[in-house]
């Protein structure tokens, strides 16, 4: 709709100035001379340049890259053994060959275009110093005991119990390293600086960022917040934390953190949410958790103004969809983690599933469009890894896991991710996902932001396949064959995450789809797209009998529909017009 009010302003301009433009009904002569339509001709040429790439200015290739990764300074990776730090997190990224924390050397099979650390705000820099046998961790008993039992070989015990204690909020009060301390302060300022100096415009992007842990009651609503901004901008405030009084673990005093960033500082900010499937019906509500109440229009612009994109897959599985929501769809099914919430302390009920997955909020997110007037589950899709190694590596034949214990062994799949006495997951159901996939004009952090921001990326499990997709009214079967379906795309149409006008008088959209597969992975098997819509309640009209009327009855119930399409990759080699 903002499209098609911009090309009626931008129309009406035209129409008001025609008054005063030029006709060529004969030649007019001016201080420099004669200007005839012949003049005119050789200024404004009709045809397009002979070399097709002169001119483009639009993202020619997407890059590829991990929004998720956790080093030794978050506290439970740190537990689990991690022991890379941020800046051997975006040395591993750009290709260098490192040693992990199991003592396995591993190296990427290609660098990653950009990496965003995302330690957790909660606890930041503790394990480093807890290891370092820092003198004011030190001073008290807890910290004591616990730097004790590592040096005595009782690692994994004090790991447990350190955990436990943060989670059952029995750490001794100062303990922990919170903002405003020194300890705080230095890790955070240490995390900048690694992100600056990994930075390489042009050649690698090394985002400054971290991660807003509120997972009260063991329901997950993890959000990264990643800094468009430089170590200048983003050293003047320190994470925003999950436990009070200094942090919150409601997502609206983050929005609210994140306003008060970029009013401090005219910086700018972006949060992803994830694991919605792991957070029991909370992730994408209706009626907002803890009040009760549906969701309002001042939460539902909130939501859409920080949280542009959402994280699609990951180690912990996939957040699409699942059978149950998606019954018509023979790859629902995919990497299902659908027991229960975080910690397995409560386990999945049916009704939960709809505020879960991606594509019920995004049919969902229409339905509050119409109430409230505002969409606020209008979001693109990312995968990133969420890998507490400090090493973002999902490839399959190279997956390094989610923790340090996790790390290739020959045990490693059997032995339980997380046990509880309601439900366990296995090592093996953990997955080997994903990087986020972003059609950005060059490789730096504003370009990469501002097409975060429009939405104009995917998720891939692993695999680099470039994927194009445009939405438009004028698309022709003949477009699809073109060598340069993009040139077609952004002229004729709208990206994805892009907004479509309304449509013409008589016509519907059209997509073109332009898929390449990874180089060095397998053949692409086919398209998939899938339509959701929402189907309105028919019913006869008390005022006229027998007419029927789009408007539900009160009591009635409107429902909503999904329907895959696909399409089979056509045999042989890919054609040339499937590259951008």
């Amino acid at each position: 709709m903002k499209t098609s009010i911009i090309l009626a302003a931008l129309v009406g301009a035209l129409v008001n100035a025609s008054v005063v433009l030029p006709t060529f009904a004969q030649a007019d002569i001016t201080d420099i001379g004669t200007y005839d339509k012949e003049t005119a001709d050789r200024v404004f040429p009709s045809k397009p340049p002979y070399s097709p790439y002169a001119g483009r200015n639009f993202p020619t290739r997407p890059f590829f890259g991990d929004t998720h990764t956790h080093t030794s300074f978050s506290m439970d990776a740190g537990a689990f053994g991690a022991r890379l730090g941020p800046k051997d997190a975006y040395r591993f990224a750009k290709g260098e060959e490192l040693m992990a924390s199991s003592g396995q050397p591993v190296k990427l099979s290609r660098p990653l275009d950009f990496l965003v650390v995302t330690d957790h705000s909660d606890g930041f820099g503790f394990f480093p110093l807890l290891l370092g046998a820092d003198a004011n961790l030190m001073a008290y008993p807890q910290g004591q005991r616990w730097y004790d039992m590592i040096q005595s070989g009782k690692g994994a015990d004090a790991a447990i119990e350190i955990i436990v204690s943060f989670s059952q909020g029995k750490m001794a009060a100062g303990l922990l390293p919170v903002p405003g301390t020194p300890a705080y302060r230095s890790a955070w300022r240490e995390t900048i600086k690694a992100a600056d100096e990994a930075n390489d415009p042009g050649r690698f992007t090394a985002f400054i960022g971290y991660e807003w842990t509120s997972n009260t009651g063991g329901n997950n609503l993890h959000r990264n917040v990643i800094f468009r901004d430089n170590g200048e901008k983003a050293s003047r405030v320190e994470p925003y934390t999950t436990q009070k009084p200094l942090g919150s673990d409601n997502p609206r005093d983050l929005w609210k953190w994140m306003a008060a960033y970029e009013e401090k500082t005219g910086g700018e900010l972006l949060a992803i949410a994830h694991n919605g499937n792991l957070s029991n019906g909370r992730m994408f509500p209706i009626i907002e958790p803890g009040t009760g109440k549906k969701i309002d229009r001042e939460y539902a612009e909130i939501r859409a103004k920080w949280e542009r994109l959402y994280e699609a897959t990951q180690i912990k599985g996939d957040g699409e969809t699942l059978p149950l929501l998606s019954p018509n769809d023979e790859f629902a099914n995919f990497e299902r983690w659908d027991k229960g919430n975080l910690d397995l302390s409560e386990l999945k009920k049916p009704e939960m599933l709809e505020f879960e997955y991606a594509r019920s909020a995004l049919k969902n997110g229409l339905k509050l469009e119409q109430e409230l007037g505002v969409n606020p589950y209008k979001f693109g899709m990312v995968g990133s890894t969420d890998a507490h190694t400090g090493l973002a590596a999902v490839e399959e034949d190279n997956f390094f896991g989610k923790t340090t214990s996790a790390e290739p062994s020959a045990t490693r799949a059997m032995h339980p991710f997380i046990k509880t006495d309601k439900a366990v997951i296995m090592g093996w159901e953990t997955t080997a996902s994903g990087y986020a996939a972003v059609w950005a004009r060059e490789n730096t952090r504003e370009a990469i932001f501002d097409a975060m921001q429009h939405r104009e990326t995917y998720a891939t499990t692993g695999p680099r396949m470039a994927v194009r997709f445009f939405g438009g009214f004028d698309f022709e079967a003949k477009d699809a064959s073109n060598r340069m379906p993009a040139q077609i795309g952004y002229t004729r149409g709208v990206p994805m995450g892009g907004d479509l006008a309304s449509a013409p008088s008589g016509k519907s959209p059209t997509f073109l789809v332009a898929a390449l597969k990874d180089p060095i992975g397998a053949n692409l098997d086919r398209y998939q797209i899938v339509k959701g819509w929402r189907v309105l309640c028919m019913r006869k009209s008390m005022m006229s009998p027998g007419a029927v009327t789009a408007s539900p009855a009160p009591t009635a119930r409107c429902h909503w529909w999904e329907a895959p399409w696909t399409c089979p990759m056509p045999p042989g080699p890919i054609p040339s017009a499937l590259r951008s």
